[in-house]
């Protein structure tokens, strides 16, 4: 028997140290929040996805009363992307989250957004590692006020992965 270790590596940078463009998707992504539909949590995500051919798409998460009939921000956006612009490769996902526990909404909507980054569910992971799977790499942003963290690929953040089928 042996240990196999796995490693992930993650850039961890500030707002203002990301290129203009993903500073865009980012702020995509946080424009996208307000968009969600959550009565339920109250925990409000956004997603942008940059296509190969230059579009960006929005996405946000959609709550339900029938638990589990919602949808995440992730999947809604790369949903939204397949069908509009189908065998076009995603090249980049910035994800953002916002709650009104922080804040209220009328006076400062800026400073109810996450201290830290947050991950996308095990579902969203799994939804965008076979778009990955067929056209190659979706480097990850994952925002927070205080650092964001960017990964290569959604493989990084699903190392024991299943894409053989």
């Amino acid at each position: 028997m042996k240990d196999k270790v796995i490693t992930t590596v993650i850039k961890e940078c500030s707002y203002s140290e990301l290129e203009p463009k993903d500073q865009y998707l980012v702020d995509t992504a946080k424009n996208a929040t307000k968009n969600s539909y959550a009565p339920y949590s109250r925990f409000h995500v956004g997603a942008a996805i940059l296509l190969d051919n230059g579009e960006i798409v929005m996405g946000a998460n959609q709550e339900n009363a029938a638990y589990p009939s919602g949808t995440c921000a992730e999947r809604s956006a790369c949903f939204y992307a397949s069908a509009k612009y189908p065998d076009v490769p995603m090249k980049k996902i910035a994800i953002a989250a916002w709650t009104a526990l922080h804040t209220d909404p009328q006076s400062d909507y800026e400073s109810g957004f996450q201290h830290h980054p947050i991950s996308p569910c095990g579902a969203c992971r799994q939804a965008l590692l076979e778009y990955e799977a067929r056209y190659g790499d979706i480097e990850v942003i994952l925002y927070g006020k205080d650092s964001i963290y960017i990964l290569p690929s959604v493989k990084s953040l699903l190392p024991l992965s299943f894409t053989e089928f």
